[in-house]
């Protein structure tokens, strides 16, 4: 017997592009050797993105006034991957997989009164073994304003997904609308046990392979910014090097010209103390020669100086 499978996985905004690019199929080269090329035209989108993910939950927050705080850390897009086994489909035909997974996609926009608008894409991939859906949606809850009366829309992954029973619960809602749309399906176990492979799982959802690819488009994002950061960063430096070797250069003069200023002030105070010493010598000579003076002529000293200042003034008077 076949089971009806739905799984869910979150993403925060830093798995949006490489999430796009695969379920988009806009990559050159894919992990997953089932993905065949020729089989790519088959694909098909029951809701077309005709944008990358990023951008269209900008737009939808800006049309809708999306609330809530986004971080590095929240997650802010949810995919459910649709599918059952292979021979389910090949027991159905072209025509019956189209409306299973149509009708699986009419649930997902009704769940929990989610809303068209808010979903991204839905991708159909025929190109491997098994065909299986792709919903991308934003998870929004609609919050009424008992103050103003009017509805909140806010991005709120934990509160969409409230409750531990709350995967099991989607897995009973869904089963029960697949049957009631007439299709012959077992319920997916949601016990430990898993009604499928561990293998069989990978190879249905894909869910390695988009993880695989998730994480190398991070990392070549990260590299890339850090690449950018460094040279940014690098090009700051040499500004600010080549700053301070001007700032050096006019240091270095400033200090020799201090240096020298150094010099003629200890030459100056060498000549000033000359000055001061021989200042010292004449004095002394002159009250000598006045004591002298006084002895040998009987003359006042005080008189004497008077006699001599007045013939030094006549004489720079003259000159």
């Amino acid at each position: 017997m076949s089971y009806a499978i739905i799984r869910n996985a979150n993403y925060k905004k830093e798995n949006l592009a490489g999430l796009y690019k695969h379920n988009e199929r806009k990559n050159t080269n894919y992990s997953n050797k089932e993905i065949s090329k020729n089989k790519l035209k088959d694909n098909y989108s029951i809701k077309k993105c005709n944008t990358t993910y990023t951008n269209a939950l900008k737009i939808l927050q800006k049309e809708h006034n999306l609330q809530g705080r986004i971080i590095k850390t929240t997650n802010v897009i949810c995919e459910l991957i649709i599918t059952s086994d292979k021979e389910f489909f090949e027991n159905i035909g072209k025509e019956e997989t189209k409306r299973y997974f149509q009708t699986a996609y009419n649930f997902v926009a009704n769940y929990k009164n989610l809303g068209e608008e808010y979903i991204l894409s839905a991708k159909v991939h025929l190109d491997e073994t098994t065909p299986h859906l792709h919903i991308v949606f934003v998870p929004v809850i609609h919050k009424l304003n008992t103050e103003s009366g009017k509805t909140i829309n806010k991005i709120a992954c934990s509160e969409y997904w409230k409750g531990k029973d709350s995967y099991r619960i989607l897995q009973d809602n869904f089963y029960k609308y697949i049957i009631e749309n007439g299709f012959d399906l077992e319920r997916g176990k949601s016990r430990k046990i898993e009604h499928l492979s561990t293998e069989k799982l990978k190879q249905v959802t894909d869910y390695d392979n988009i993880k695989y690819e998730i994480k190398n488009e991070q990392i070549t994002q990260l590299e890339t910014k850090k690449t950018s950061l460094i040279l940014a960063q690098n090009n700051e430096l040499i500004k600010y090097t080549n700053k301070l070797k001007q700032h050096l250069a006019k240091s270095y003069k400033a200090i020799e010209s201090v240096q020298e200023l150094e010099k003629e002030n200890i030459t100056l105070k060498h000549e000033n103390e000359n000055l001061r010493q021989e200042n010292y010598r004449l004095r002394n000579y002159i009250d000598k020669t006045f004591e002298v003076a006084k002895h040998l002529f009987n003359f006042p000293v005080r008189t004497f100086k008077n006699l001599v200042d007045n013939f030094v003034k006549t004489f720079n008077n003259d000159f």
